[in-house]
């Protein structure tokens, strides 16, 4: 089978995008597999498949692969290329569109200066909502993890999210605490890992380990999730500049029941097609 693709990617966080709509796809976990793997496939992050919308005013549907070939709720910087792939594949002329993804609804818009917009929705911190295990709502919990106790804040973007703040997210043990805090036994489906340095009231580093992703250049939903935990913890004010290593992100939140929005680029590397 031959399968037409076209690769993005937000900030350094790289996709496959295909095109389900005017191809028909019914991929495996071995060929989603095959397709991320940088040395025998194509090379990414995730893999996005546009699909019809199955829901009444809706746009699109919109489905996330990470590379270990499971499928997820939610990738910001995935919605991002979203976005632009509809566009330049002549899919829709609006320049905001809904989208239906496994967690909800999303409402990206392409902006006139290239950038994207995305409304990622309000975020969730009741611990069975992310999953956590855990009985109490609170803005931090402690982890424990390889003889340490980590202070972590748990947020659900549509996928589940723990971060923790660093003094310095250089020095941050990413690599050693990042899987670890993944497959930890109090998040049942896994959970993204973020290290986040706070800059200033309205500025942020950070790092992510994702689920079934590992390190990532950037990660949307993380930002997100960052700087909501950020400002539930009282270290920082809306609108926040989140620098990751792929480049920036610009996260505003007006507090508790409220969306989140981010902008920032996303950008077409090249097409191809590639035999499965």
């Amino acid at each position: 089978m031959k399968l037409k693709f076209l690769k993005m990617h937000g900030l350094g966080n790289d996709f496959v995008v295909l095109d389900g709509i005017r191809q028909q796809l019914a991929l495996t976990p071995e060929q989603l597999r095959y397709l991320a793997d940088r040395n025998f496939g194509v090379g990414c992050d995730q893999i996005l498949l546009v699909e019809p919308a199955t829901l009444p005013d809706v746009d699109f549907r919109y489905r996330i692969f990470n590379a270990d070939g499971g499928e997820v709720e939610q990738c910001g910087n995935g919605a991002r290329c979203f976005v632009r792939f509809v566009h330049e594949a002549g899919l829709t002329d609006k320049r905001e569109i809904r989208v239906e993804t496994r967690s909800g609804i999303i409402v990206p818009r392409l902006e006139a200066d290239g950038k994207v917009t995305v409304d990622m929705g309000v975020p969730r911190f009741q611990p069975q909502q992310i999953p956590f295990l855990h009985d109490d709502d609170v803005v931090v919990y402690n982890l424990d993890v390889a003889d340490e106790t980590l202070e972590i804040s748990v947020v659900s973007m549509g996928n589940p999210h723990a971060v923790q703040v660093v003094d310095c997210v250089d020095g941050a043990p990413v690599e050693a605490h990042g899987p670890l805090i993944e497959n930890h036994q109090r998040f049942p489906q896994r959970v993204n890992a973020g290290f986040m340095q706070v800059v200033d009231r309205h500025a942020i580093k950070l790092r992510v380990y994702e689920r079934g992703a590992g390190e990532t250049l950037a990660c949307g939903t993380g930002a997100c999730a960052a700087v909501v935990a950020g400002i539930r913890r009282g270290l920082l004010d809306s609108p926040v500049r989140v620098s990751t290593r792929g480049g920036d992100l610009n996260i505003v939140w007006g507090g508790d029941g409220r969306p989140v929005l981010m902008t920032g680029p996303a950008v077409t590397v090249f097409s191809g097609e590639i035999e499965l």
